[in-house]
């Protein structure tokens, strides 16, 4: 039942059933105002009309020639007029009553009776005429019944012809809504894969589609596919050159190898090894761009298996214990999980280990701990590598997952930038949620993927 009451809410508040709703609102506002103005002037031909008729009769009783005339004619016409359409009365100068039915007046103001001995009361409005002839007082009224139902009339057809349209005019225009709903979500949905990286993702609007909606989807995936292009040529271009360049690099690196083994003055030694220092960084690079290019690929999915997490986190805790305990750090293992399956490529997990925790021990005061932990919740591993560095800024924390990104105090430390851009593309393979928070003082680094069921 909520899940119905929310699905309605969020119809409700869509664009296309707002304009539905606001459009059949404005028609039963016309037509409502419509009605009202037809029964508005009717009610006042009508009560024209009533009046003109009573005039009319006055001036027929008029034509008698004489009171005792008039009177036999009010009798006459009385004896065949019905008391609830037509009251007749003739009061002589004697006093003497002719008629089917008296105006008195009480406190509460004028009423009609009958002339049948008993006085009962007439029900019902009337419009009465009364005026002085022959020394006597000859009073008409007319039942205002007529009137009164035109307002059961113009209710009836308020009822029956309006209410009726005005529902089927809603069923069509939520009908409708509901789909220009769907064609915006489809918009909504392609947007956001678009927006949080898959430039696959396309609208592919159909024959069925609105003309409007049709062109902005048909817009949005030419958008998509020039970016996909642009993006894959970048991609292409950034592997060629890498891959290209990895070979001679390499090249220099065995000619400076085999230079370091010849006779060379101490000054030229020492130029020789920075120099292999500096090939070996850049070979670094162009290993890195080459292994982001192949993962961007999704190449590496069909090595995918099962991998016990803890049993991963504990052979890196215990590789790189002895470069921290070198560097004087302490390298702590928090691991509340004696068993943590997921799916994945185990090399590229341990990748992600590897460069989380150089990066830790790059950008650390000695003497400070570096903490791998792993736990579980729910249904989902959460590994993570905490340290008490000086952290990252939050606004510099979505840049330095970009490629060759570094911040300015990073500059003076070995690196190439590419390491936690590495990590970001390994954990998106992964369908793992990576975050960089604040550790008070220090980072953490943390990645969420779905555990294995077991």
């Amino acid at each position: 039942m909520k899940t119905f009451l929310h699905r309605l809410i969020a119809l409700l508040r869509a664009s296309p059933v707002r304009l539905a709703l606001g459009l059949v609102a404005v028609f039963a506002l016309i037509s409502i105002a419509s009605l009202t103005a037809s029964y508005t002037a009717s009610r006042k031909s009508l009560d024209a009309t009533m009046r003109s008729d009573l005039q009319q009769d006055v001036a027929g009783f008029r034509a008698a020639p004489s009171a005792t005339a008039l009177a036999a004619l009010v009798a006459a016409e009385a004896r065949v007029s019905d008391p609830a359409r037509i009251v007749l009365s003739y009061v002589s100068p004697r006093g003497r009553h002719y008629g089917n039915g008296v105006l008195a007046q009480d406190q509460d103001g004028y009423f009609l009776t009958t002339l049948d001995g008993e006085g009962t009361r007439i029900g019902g409005e009337y419009l009465a005429l009364t005026t002085r002839l022959y020394g006597g007082q000859l009073s008409i009224a007319r039942s205002r019944a007529e009137i009164d139902q035109l307002w059961t009339v113009f209710r009836n057809i308020v009822l029956l012809s309006l209410l009726p349209t005005l529902v089927i005019a809603l069923g069509a225009g939520l009908v409708m809504a509901r789909r220009s709903a769907r064609q915006v979500n489809a918009l909504g949905r392609t947007l956001d894969q678009l927006t949080s990286g898959d430039l696959a993702a396309r609208v592919q609007p159909t024959a069925q589609w609105s003309d409007d909606f049709r062109r902005i989807g048909t817009r949005i995936d030419r958008m998509a596919a020039a970016q996909e292009t642009s993006v894959d040529a970048l991609r292409q271009v950034s592997s060629d050159v890498a891959h290209d360049l990895k070979t001679p690099i390499q090249r220099i690196s065995v000619h400076l190898d085999d230079l370091s083994g010849l006779p060379l003055p101490d000054d030229a030694a020492a130029l020789v090894d920075l120099a292999q220092a500096e090939v070996a960084g850049v070979v670094s690079v162009f290993h890195a761009l080459l292994q982001i290019a192949q993962i961007e690929a999704g190449t590496p999915k069909s090595r995918f298996a099962p991998v016990d997490l803890t049993a991963l986190v504990a052979t890196f805790a215990e590789l790189y214990d002895p470069a921290a305990t070198e560097d004087g750090r302490d390298l702590i293992l928090d691991v509340t999980a004696p068993q943590a399956m997921v799916l994945g490529d185990r090399d590229l997990l341990g990748q992600i280990l590897a460069n989380l925790i150089e990066n830790a021990l790059r950008h650390t005061p000695a003497g400070t701990p570096i903490t791998i932990g792993l736990h579980r919740r729910g249904g989902d591993v959460i590994l993570t590598v905490a340290d008490k560095g000086p952290g990252i800024p939050q606004d510099e924390r979505s840049r330095v997952l970009q490629r060759l990104y570094r911040l300015d105090r990073s500059r003076a430390t070995p690196g190439s930038g590419l390491g936690l851009s590495l990590v970001e593309v390994i954990a998106d393979l992964h369908d793992a949620t990576l975050t960089l928070s604040d550790h008070a003082p220090g980072l953490m680094v943390s990645l969420r993927m779905a555990a294995l069921k077991q």
